[in-house]
């Protein structure tokens, strides 16, 4: 699949404009993946899910969904049952996980106070992605609010918006930090130097990578979060995300009391800049495969890189937000009753429902499996909280390893 041509110009023009006749990385990353009308989350056609370029949680299942509900229940009840508690998903893609989550609540016990005390809140960039939220939410939440009687405030909105008027609940997020515009950094005589996109007509492509000194907000990232050099190879590559810490600061100022729920893949700083990964870990999807080069293709692929959560517990702590707890996916699923879902699962005796039983078991073992979803990390952290509230045993982080072998 080739790259969208008015993309390729857009983003050649932004690079001929600059004086230095090249554009930092970061900002080719944040045009071909958000570019309006052009970037590939930005266009109608969003290519999401089994018929797409790849899948995350909530597509297998809506046990994913079903489950986090449980745990923001929870969070409701250690707040001490406040009359408002705000729901926040942030970077819902096609909404299914706010869609699986209130279904299930409402379904599940219709008369739990908990119903009444919610408000649910959605924050996306892409319009057409906002499309698709506001079509499955209607289709199946508003009928089952009118046949149950009840209303609960769904919106649209943004951290800006919120950061007027600071919510107490939750905000919680699957697969979003991953995409977040990264700085590509490479060590080359020593050093570290940033990398820029530059036109590139001599080798027949559209563009290629060069260097560049260090954006000054790369080396204050560096500056709290240094990367020890000393033993990475000549020409190691490696990403820093200093979206990241900006998106920490913005979270904490909308967020009274209450807890930030981050579910993403990633790795401690120690492990994402460890000599092993001498190429970092920037990933192009597309139909379902993966491969490293982020200038073809643009605007047709997904181009992600691995989270760091050190400095999301840093960044955290910076911005009043406490580390509660770390966990992997697996395991939080496993705490919060994925393992009893499977038992029932497997025990159906319906020959008419075979095919559904095992097509749900595989997405179950799915969601647990530690060298794939069920690796990713589960982050919590809080904010205006008691000793008592900080130090209770969440029951998605109940048997979770120590945090030096997650």
């Amino acid at each position: 699949m080739a790259s969208k041509p008015e993309l390729v110009e857009k983003i050649s023009q932004a690079i001929r404009q600059s004086p230095e006749q090249m554009l930092p990385f970061v900002k080719f990353m944040e045009m071909a993946l958000y570019e309006p009308k052009l970037g590939y989350y930005a266009s109608s056609h969003q290519q999401l899910g089994p018929q797409g370029d790849f899948v995350t949680s909530p597509h297998l299942c809506s046990d994913f969904g079903e489950l986090i509900a449980i745990q923001l229940r929870e969070f409701w009840h250690v707040l001490g049952q406040p009359k408002t508690f705000t729901v926040v998903e942030m970077g819902a893609g096609q909404g299914f996980i706010s869609l699986d989550a209130l279904n299930f609540l409402l379904t599940d016990n219709p008369a739990d106070p908990f119903l009444r005390a919610l408000d649910w809140k959605i924050i996306e960039k892409s319009e057409g992605l906002i499309r698709w939220q506001k079509h499955y939410l209607a289709k199946r939440i508003e009928p089952l609010l009118n046949s149950l009687e009840l209303s609960i405030d769904i919106q649209w909105t943004s951290l800006e918006a919120l950061a007027k008027s600071p919510i107490t609940g939750v905000f919680f997020s699957n697969e979003l930090l991953d995409a977040f515009p990264v700085h590509l950094l490479e060590v080359q005589n020593s050093e570290l130097s940033e990398l820029a996109v530059q036109e590139d007509s001599i080798h027949g492509k559209e563009f290629s990578l060069t260097p560049m000194a260090l954006s000054s907000s790369v080396a204050e990232y560096l500056s709290e979060l240094p990367i020890d050099i000393q033993n990475l190879p000549e020409r190691y590559r490696c990403e820093v995300n200093v979206a990241s810490s900006d998106w920490m600061a913005s979270v904490s100022q909308a967020l009274k009391e209450g807890f930030v729920l981050t579910i993403d893949y990633g790795y401690s700083h120690q492990q994402l800049y460890s000599p092993a990964r001498r190429d970092g870990t920037l990933q192009c999807y597309t139909q379902h495969k993966t491969h490293g080069d982020p200038l073809i293709r643009v605007g047709n692929q997904d181009i992600t890189s691995h989270v760091n959560f050190t400095a999301l517990e840093y960044f955290g702590a910076q911005n009043q937000l406490e580390t509660l707890g770390i966990t992997q996916q697996g395991l939080f699923l496993m705490a919060l009753g994925l393992g009893d879902r499977l038992v029932a699962n497997n025990t159906q005796s319906s020959l008419a429902q075979v095919n559904q039983v095992l097509q749900r078991r595989e997405a179950l073992h799915a969601l647990m499996n530690p060298m794939g979803l069920g690796g990713f990390k589960v982050l919590l952290q809080g904010k205006g909280l008691s000793s008592e509230q900080q130090n209770f045993e969440f029951q998605g982080f109940k048997g979770a390893f120590p945090d030096s072998l997650i």
